[in-house]
């Protein structure tokens, strides 16, 4: 585990999107494609801008994304395939973009799709409850599916409000179909990018707990190559002593 400290949002973005870049380079290099998992919400902002302008060529990468909201139309301002479409897959011209459409039946398919080769980079975020994807505390460690559908829990739903994806806690749907943690951890390179002070508890909870279900994040520690990204916001509450050995 390595631990990236950025001064801001914007220079945390900057600097996680040259990484990426340079990895998916490498992969093209080496094999001729190269496939890579995207998070969404307000903290990938800033670094999926600066992925869009990075020297990649797009048309030999596979982008996969990580969860959807169970019955959310793509026309709503909260839904994931709308995020990517206008931030990400229509600005860069990608080899192809495999979308979690919120349905079991599209499971089957994106499974299908993501086991035909590994993933070479997954930018996986962090919520304010130490989840990732949606795999919402106690996440389940266990599972060997590539997607599953999960309940979100209330913290969850309260992040998705105050970042302004819904009016209500009660507007939030209960359920969401999500990368599973196993299926996250079989990527290649892991790069988690995490600004903002609202992140700054789950930040600690990571890195100060041993691997456990209760914080879901503490899992990507195990990963012989993850690398966390977060600001001066994000890392006020850890003590530099307390994550030496980790």
């Amino acid at each position: 585990m390595e631990i990236r400290v950025c001064k801001d949002k914007i220079a945390l973005g900057q600097s996680a999107a040259d990484y990426t870049a340079y990895l998916l380079n490498q992969a093209i290099k080496e094999k001729g494609s190269a496939r890579i998992v995207l998070s969404t919400g307000a903290s990938q902002f800033d670094t999926i801008t600066a992925l869009v302008d990075a020297d990649v060529d797009w048309s030999k990468v596979e982008m996969f994304h990580l969860d959807e909201y169970v019955d959310l139309p793509e026309t709503h301002i909260a839904s994931f395939r709308k995020y990517l479409k206008e931030r990400f897959v229509s600005k860069v011209n990608l080899k192809a973009a495999y979308f979690v459409d919120g349905t079991a039946e599209g499971i089957k398919r994106l499974t299908e799709e993501i086991r035909k080769s590994p993933v070479d980079v997954g930018l996986i975020g962090i919520g304010e409850n130490a989840h990732i994807a949606f795999n919402d505390p106690p996440a389940d460690f266990d599972t060997k599916d590539a997607y599953i559908i999960v309940n979100l829990n209330e913290t969850c739903k309260k992040q998705q409000v105050g970042e302004g994806w819904f009016a209500t806690v009660d507007d939030v749907p209960k359920q969401a179909v999500s990368m599973s943690v196993y299926q996250i951890m079989q990527c290649k390179h892991i790069i988690s990018c995490v600004p903002y002070p609202v992140k700054a508890n789950a930040i600690q909870a990571t890195l100060e707990n041993d691997v456990t279900n209760t914080v879901p994040a503490t899992i990507m520690k195990t990963h012989p190559n993850f690398i966390l990204y977060i600001d001066s916001d994000s890392f006020a509450q850890v003590c530099a002593k307390e994550i030496l050995w980790k």
